[in-house]
């Protein structure tokens, strides 16, 4: 009786997907998982942030228990050019969340399908980290014009090579229009595969409140992991919308779908959460507001 309560005390600490619902403890857990964090911007720009420093900030400053790394695909210095610089900066990331036990996820910031390139980023990514219990994959960052039949594809193709490797983490599959079809993809999931959850993006100040109603509907087949919002307009400018924001978290939190604000940068545009420097003590009034959300509920 002793060995069994032992062995149904062990934690388990990686994420799992139970019906569509994602949980975390010991297998048999149905427990939803309180993941709340924060998205880091793009590698190739914002380099400095995707280091050590930044995710401990996040950790203890922020409360998050999660960071999402940014690698730039297409863009000036993004992967298909400097692929050594974006390996880098993610395994910085992802290292220091292992270290912290906090989740990480590798991210390919695409807009367009790179199917050969995702394929040798994940390879790579699940070899270093298969036995961690802290690593989320995310196939792609935001899909800008495929439909989701290409989608599917171009995502079934990278489940079965990461699962060549890694047989249990959580990877995130994209979704239509720059991940908010999550209809599209409730209507017609992928199947035959465990552990699988679908992204969501929203900004409020753009996205109309009846997303939630598509979100509501697709929750009941699938699951879904809102890993990119903001207060502000999609393009991450304009004024905050604090009471759309106060809204759609309120939302994440009834449904159980774990969500982070955007993101890790020190420019002028409202998504920057940092004002002129890498400081935490230079928070901008978004990097305020995500602070004081995440804290409120972590």
């Amino acid at each position: 009786m002793l060995a069994l309560f032992a062995a149904l005390s062990l934690s388990d600490h990686r994420l799992r997907v139970v019906g569509t619902d994602i949980v975390t403890g010991y297998v048999g857990s149905t427990a939803t998982a309180r993941v709340r964090g924060v998205s880091c911007s793009w590698h190739n720009w914002w380099p400095q942030f995707h280091t050590a420093s930044t995710v401990d900030g996040l950790k203890t400053q922020f409360h998050a228990n999660v960071v999402r790394t940014f690698i730039g695909v297409e863009k000036e210095n993004g992967y298909l050019t400097n692929k050594q610089k974006a390996m880098d900066c993610c395994y910085a990331v992802i290292d220091e969340c292992i270290k912290q036990n906090i989740y990480g996820i590798a991210n390919f910031a695409a807009f367009q399908l790179h199917l050969k390139e995702a394929t040798d980023f994940f390879t790579a990514v699940a070899g270093k980290y298969k036995n961690s219990e802290y690593i989320i994959y995310e196939l792609m960052n935001e899909p800008e014009s495929a439909p989701w039949s290409q989608i599917k594809s171009y995502s079934q193709s990278l489940i079965k090579r990461i699962r060549a490797i890694d047989p249990k983490n959580l990877i995130l599959v994209p979704t239509p229009q720059w991940d908010q079809k999550v209809l599209d993809a409730a209507n017609d999931p992928i199947t035959g595969v465990d552990n699988i959850a679908y992204t969501l993006h929203i900004y409020t100040a753009t996205h109309p409140k009846s997303f939630q109603d598509d979100t509501r509907q697709a929750k009941k087949k699938i699951a879904i992991w809102a890993d990119e919002n903001g207060a502000m307009n999609s393009d991450g400018k304009g004024p905050l919308d604090r009471t759309g924001w106060n809204s759609w978290i309120s939302f994440y939190e009834e449904l159980g779908i774990p969500w982070l604000g955007y993101g890790t940068q020190d420019t002028s545009e409202t998504c920057s959460i940092f004002k002129k420097t890498d400081s935490f003590s230079d928070l901008s009034e978004w990097g305020t507001l995500l602070k004081q959300t995440i804290l409120k509920y972590q």
